[in-house]
């Protein structure tokens, strides 16, 4: 299996059938409606442009992905994004979401980002073990932020330190453009 950059004409349509049962079938995702492909093909490229979106390719079947985005739009936050990560079921268990997380941290850290971010709608045992897994710590929970599927739903939020070596006090680089695996 490969962990690739994803190509917004040749992967989106793939990524819309992975996430398609985590906004029909569950509350997982706050969407309520899955995304078109057209939409989904602009994310890949728009989010491709300043962070990265990755996919596990299985001998030209996409597995998984995995992307960075933007955390808040204010300055301030530009070393920290928001990443999630999807893995097709057929795939789930088998280290698929480890990988395409292992791959996306590494590209983080070489754009000089400092803080990953993830938001995990409760109930989910298994995305608290992946993120767990990777690194990530619980720092709160937001109660009853999402209404979806017939409830109320709460969201975990997680956060992974990046470059903790670094002297908290020192001014950072600006974060460097996308990089691309393998730099």
């Amino acid at each position: 299996m490969q962990i690739r950059h994803a190509d917004p004409d040749r992967d989106a349509a793939a990524c819309v059938e992975i996430y398609r049962p985590f906004v029909i079938d569950s509350a997982v995702s706050f969407d309520i409606s899955v995304p078109s492909v057209a939409e989904f093909t602009a994310k890949i490229a728009q989010l491709s442009q300043t962070h990265a979106f990755l996919v596990a390719d299985d001998g030209g079947t996409v597995a998984g992905y995995a992307y960075s985005g933007p955390y808040r739009e204010r300055a301030a936050y530009r070393w920290s994004a928001e990443v999630s990560v999807y893995v097709h079921p057929v795939y789930r268990g088998r280290g698929v979401g480890r990988r395409l997380y292992d791959a996306l941290l590494a590209l983080m850290r070489a754009q000089g980002m400092r803080t990953a971010i993830a938001g995990v709608t409760q109930p989910n045992p298994a995305s608290m073990a992946l993120h767990h897994s990777c690194g990530f710590r619980t720092v709160g929970v937001f109660e009853r932020v999402g209404y979806k599927a017939g409830a109320w739903r709460d969201v975990a939020f997680l956060s992974l330190d990046l470059a903790p070596e670094l002297d908290p006090l020192a001014s950072p680089p600006e974060p460097r453009a996308e990089v691309r695996l393998g730099d």
